[in-house]
């Protein structure tokens, strides 16, 4: 005995065309904006050199000061007096006016006072993030 097997009337009668619209719409698209990448490289030119050329603004680098038991304060690992970690500062606020940040690190045995020294030169050069590092655990 045979069988016999029922075609679907759906597969018959399945439209592709909304979905040959949309390749093509996706073809035009990716057309219209490689052209726009090429359009900005179309004129030949030359940039100019420059032997100490930098970005803009870098990428900004987070500066640490350390201060120990004796209040002595430093930079990179160098006793910097103040007036010199302004300057500093300076240099980097200029160099990232926005995203320049500043971490104190002091000896718990330090004064309060080059803690705040070290506020004060940060407010004064303009670095409005710094920030007093800590250790985790109980005081004592």
């Amino acid at each position: 005995m045979a069988v016999q097997l029922k075609r679907s009337n759906v597969a018959g009668t399945l439209s592709l065309t909304p979905l040959i619209d949309v390749v093509f719409l996706l073809l035009i698209f990716f057309l219209v904006t490689s052209e726009f990448e090429d359009e900005e490289r179309q004129l030949d030119i030359v940039l100019p050199s420059a032997t100490s050329a930098v970005p803009m603004t870098s990428k900004p680098r987070e500066v640490v000061v350390d201060i120990d038991a004796d209040g002595t304060v430093y930079l990179r690992g160098k006793a910097t007096p103040l007036k010199e970690l302004e300057q500093l500062l300076q240099k980097a606020v200029a160099s990232n006016p926005t995203n320049q940040t500043v971490v104190i690190r002091a000896d718990q045995n330090a004064s309060f006072q080059p803690v705040v020294n070290v506020m004060d030169v940060c407010n004064r050069t303009g670095v409005s993030d710094y920030s007093v590092s800590t250790k985790d655990g109980p005081a004592g």
